[in-house]
């Protein structure tokens, strides 16, 4: 039996091939707010455990008595660090949150929970 077959998974759940799939919970306006917060706040994580890998290399190439040796320095820029993470998060400045959006809430009820915010583009020239 191959665990990836979806009629498998369907003919467990008690759903037979003519049987639909319950309605998704995203029609929920509680459910749109926890599904939103709790991708943001994944966007966050995944932004500041990027920022502090990327400040640990910078540490890991300072000199002895560089600022970013310091340890008072270093838990300021750790919490610089984790500041940052949740504005860029809530600006939705990566797409990690939209993309999980796109995966927990049905196409059907994502104009209920407002457009998505599209990222900034810059404009390109021609030549």
């Amino acid at each position: 039996m191959n665990p990836l077959d979806l009629t498998t998974k369907l003919n467990r759940a008690g759903m037979g091939p003519g049987q639909e799939a319950a309605v998704a919970p995203a029609a929920d306006p509680v459910f749109v707010a926890k599904a939103t917060k709790a991708a943001i706040e994944f966007e966050s994580f995944f932004i500041g455990n990027m920022l502090q890998q990327m400040r640990n290399g910078t540490r890991a190439m300072a000199e002895d008595e560089s600022v970013f040796k310091d340890p008072v320095n270093r838990d300021m820029q750790d919490m610089a660090d984790k500041l940052m993470a949740g504005q860029m998060a809530h600006q939705r400045a990566f797409g990690v949150a939209d993309a999980i959006l796109r995966q927990l809430l049905p196409a059907v009820a994502a104009p209920a929970a407002g457009p998505l915010p599209m990222p900034l583009q810059t404009s390109r020239q021609k030549i």
